[in-house]
């Protein structure tokens, strides 16, 4: 009769979570795309969108009144939560980038202009004087006010921006029962469980192709997950020529110049999303050798790198642990 009851509550048990129905939504967000699906008792859209919006409230440059622009424009401003965790997250992975990933590129990012419009007007002497001001070590936080060293640093957090969003959808979804889903906003990526046919969810990693307009993605590789976070940062859309030299959109905080070597995309695996976020980032600036060394130091993250060689043919190349990561992962 014991094993018998057993079964019956199992039995129960397996029945409720079927009746639960998978939800999608799909749209635009932070410039970018979303794709959300989960299995749950009830739409969470509303909530989603809310949790989106304090975030944005904190976080955006575009909003005049959130907490980053208002600090970019020396306003008197307690940080909140979002803030002080995107700043804590942040200041990790300037360390272990030794400043190739630093929030405080936000100046030499105008500089150059979206797309490298202004590339024309940017003289040596020009980012001399802008790298005056720029180091993720002249900022601190302290009793909830951001302590600039000079009043003209200013803060970007866009490149952590996703994943951080990513992680904020997951959260909520968890706390709401949730234990099947899928976040992909902008290509970072957040699962947990299966997709609604019971399997793992698969997940893309981008070929990176010449295409500006990203309209003709092709897949390099595909990973079937059912506990991971995940992000890319690549080179291979957004460039100019010169001299014959392909230069990226990623600028190198420390010299102020876009950055030119072989890797083109770089997708890492974390413990969560915003962290792999910056830490993709962090790899498009350092280039392929010093990226694979800091993954190395830091637990429980992985690389998989698509660059080219010294024949121009594109290769890829991944860290020892990214297969038991996966699979890891995968059990969880």
């Amino acid at each position: 009769m014991k094993h018998l009851n057993y079964l019956l509550i199992a039995l129960v048990a397996i029945s409720l979570n079927s009746c639960k129905r998978y939800y999608q939504h799909q749209g635009s967000i932070f410039g970018t795309y979303y794709n959300i699906q989960y299995q749950g008792n009830t739409d969470l859209l509303s909530q989603i969108q809310q949790r989106l919006d304090e975030m944005d409230a904190s976080l955006s440059m575009y909003n005049p009144n959130s907490t980053i622009s208002k600090i970019n424009n020396n306003e008197s401003v307690a940080t909140d939560a979002y803030f002080e965790r995107m700043f804590a997250a942040a200041n990790f992975v300037s360390e272990k980038s030794q400043g190739g990933f630093d929030i405080t590129v936000a100046p030499l990012v105008n500089a150059w202009g979206f797309g490298f419009k202004n590339k024309e007007t940017v003289t040596q002497p020009l980012i001399d004087s802008l790298l005056q001001f720029i180091g993720y070590q002249s900022v601190q936080l302290q009793d909830h006010q951001l302590i600039k060293s000079d009043p003209r640093t200013m803060l970007d957090a866009s490149a952590l921006a996703k994943g951080y969003a990513c992680d904020i959808v997951a959260e909520l979804l968890a706390e709401k029962g949730c234990k099947n889903y899928m976040v992909d906003i902008g290509g970072e990526i957040v699962v947990k469980g299966y997709n609604r046919k019971h399997d793992p969810w698969k997940i893309g990693i981008t070929k990176p192709i010449d295409d500006p307009t990203g309209e003709k993605q092709e897949l390099q590789d595909a990973v079937d997950a059912t506990d991971l976070c995940m992000a890319t940062s690549g080179n291979y859309r957004n460039y100019y020529l010169e001299d014959g030299v392909r230069r990226s959109h990623t600028i190198d905080p420390r010299t102020g110049y876009p950055v030119h070597h072989k890797l083109l995309s770089a997708t890492i695996i974390a413990p969560d999303c915003m962290t792999a976020d910056a830490l993709a980032t962090a790899c498009m600036v350092l280039g392929e050798y010093k990226a694979a060394v800091m993954i190395s130091q830091i637990r429980e993250t992985a690389y998989y790198f698509i660059l080219t060689d010294d024949e121009g043919n594109m290769i890829t190349k991944t860290s020892s642990n990214w297969d038991e990561l996966l699979h890891k992962q995968a059990e969880n």
